[in-house]
């Protein structure tokens, strides 16, 4: 691949630290960190340099999209909770000029919860993998790696 050095940010938003722990019946027994050991390696194979990152604080979030939309880096966000209210983390993806791919392990608009069925993320994404587990996460690096400029 000649793009052995390309960034891509793999952002996770509230709780995601507790893969394999919370919800199983819904997320899965993987962990968070089988998960980032798993989207580097998939990443690697594209040919990207993944930095896979989680935080239970809106404001981190907020600075590493900025730092993304100032640094032209593809990002995979799964945004969890926020993905549904996170005004902060719409006005932050508005300003990315690569490629935002939104990643749900599952399906929102599937789940009981109605206001799980809206998301403030998808205006500014350019592909939403919901509903397939933690491969989704390799599904949406796949699509970056399509992505014009990242091939």
């Amino acid at each position: 691949m000649s793009n052995v050095s390309k960034q891509v940010l793999v952002l996770n938003g509230p709780n995601l630290g507790r893969l394999g722990k919370r919800q199983p019946e819904i997320y899965g027994h993987t962990t968070f960190d089988e998960l980032a050991a798993m989207c580097v390696e998939w990443g690697r194979g594209l040919g990207f340099t993944v930095d896979v990152r989680q935080t239970n604080h809106e404001g981190d979030m907020v600075d590493w999209l900025n730092a993304a939309a100032d640094n032209g880096t593809p990002v995979v966000l799964n945004a969890a909770a926020w993905t549904h209210y996170s005004y902060a983390i719409y006005d932050a993806c508005a300003q990315l000029s690569a490629p935002l791919i939104e990643v749900h392990i599952s399906d929102p608009t599937r789940r009981p919860e109605v206001f799980r069925h809206t998301s403030v993320i998808t205006e500014h994404a350019a592909a939403v993998v919901a509903g397939k587990g933690i491969d989704g996460y390799r599904e949406a690096l796949e699509i970056l790696a399509r992505e014009p400029g990242n091939n």
